[in-house]
């Protein structure tokens, strides 16, 4: 059974435009169309569904910084062609489109330790090797030294990239992961319910 994208944003309870940034991004498998109708398999949504809230509090801090993202966009910008998320980027394309200038507390985002980036409320990447940080003219900071730890590539199985072994346990427990967070801007900040000794 197909699903047209009003039906599938409804069945996950989004907004339309949430569901079609999942499309965009090329995270959802076997979709048809129908002239300019995109189908989805019930099975996908279902499958999206079926995904487990993020296991926060099985990290060893009291909050984390969530980064949230768009779809890939192109940029002229010198450093990076583009920015924000697409599962068809390379690693180091996407670890490029992903650090970027956000207003932030710089010394929060560092002491999580992790950077979830999620995409309409899933967790499509992990950064993580955020000790160090610059800030620009416009009260802007950067992680140069953040690592991408692993992508997503198929949200309905997951299907991921592991990047970093180093990080691997903690970008395994977060990918395909639910996590919802809200802020006006790029950065929300999220309670663990850790208990932390």
């Amino acid at each position: 059974m197909l699903l047209t994208t009003g039906q599938a944003a409804e069945e996950l309870g989004c907004a339309i435009t949430t569901f079609r940034r999942l499309i965009s991004a090329g995270l959802l498998p076997g979709l048809s169309r129908r002239g300019v109708r995109v189908m989805i398999p019930l099975e996908v949504v279902q499958a999206l569904q079926a995904r487990q809230q993020a296991p926060l509090d099985q990290l060893p801090v009291r909050e984390i910084a969530v980064l949230r993202v768009d779809t890939a966009q192109r940029t002229d910008e010198p450093e990076r062609s583009w920015f924000g998320f697409a599962a068809t980027l390379s690693p180091e394309d996407l670890l490029k489109a992903l650090r970027g200038w956000w207003r932030c507390d710089a010394a929060s985002v560092a002491a999580g330790g992790v950077l979830p980036v999620t995409l309409a409320g899933y967790v499509v990447a992990v950064l993580t090797n955020l000790q160090w940080w610059e800030k620009n003219s416009e009260g802007r900071h950067a992680f140069p030294e953040a690592r991408l730890a692993g992508y997503v590539t198929d949200l309905a199985t997951p299907h991921t990239r592991l990047t970093s072994h180093a990080d691997r346990q903690l970008a395994e427990q977060l990918l395909g992961t639910r996590l919802a967070s809200h802020s006006g801007g790029a950065l929300a900040y999220v309670s663990t319910h850790a208990t932390v000794g």
